[in-house]
């Protein structure tokens, strides 16, 4: 079990279905389909989260950990493991069009280099296709440093959005 290093939490923008997971100096990983898992894709360099609302705000955790954690417990939907690589060592959640009202932590906390993230998600099935004014997605990104890159890894899938999502 790892030691958690920092958790932050805040509310993320979303537009059309997605938050992102960026590094400015270069691509997080190599294309992933969204089919895959039906959570988390890579599209041109982006780590992107699939969210069931089209726009408004979801509520982010994001916790800092030594080495691998075991996943949350909680009533998590869907939770996907991914790898992410930060050229700067500035990997971070951001809005697609928008920019946090505070920022999360730094996903890319040791600096440059390979990183795995672990995303779980609750809620999507709640407000599908439409833009709440109150939050109603809950998303836990669980990140620390890897070695290497390694391949996508499902943990769990039983929303319905992500099935609509894998399906298409």
């Amino acid at each position: 079990m790892s030691d958690e290093v920092e958790r932050s939490r805040g509310n993320v923008p979303v537009q059309y279905h997605q938050f992102d997971i960026t590094d400015e100096d270069g691509p997080t990983g190599p294309d992933l389909e969204r089919r895959h898992n039906g959570l988390v894709r890579v599209a041109d360099g982006v780590t992107v989260i699939m969210t069931g609302i089209h726009t408004g705000d979801v509520d982010v955790t994001v916790t800092l950990h030594d080495s691998e954690p075991a996943p949350d417990d909680g009533d998590w939907q869907d939770i996907v493991e991914i790898s992410a690589h930060s050229a700067s060592g500035e990997l971070m959640v951001r809005g697609m069009m928008d920019d946090l009202d505070e920022e999360l932590p730094v996903l890319s906390f040791n600096g440059p280099g390979h990183y795995r993230l672990r995303v779980h998600a609750r809620g999507r099935d709640t407000a599908t296709d439409l833009a709440p004014d109150e939050v109603t997605e809950w998303y836990l990104i669980q990140a620390w440093p890897a070695a290497t890159a390694t391949e996508a890894t499902v943990i769990r899938q039983i929303d319905g959005y992500g099935a609509s999502v894998r399906a298409h």
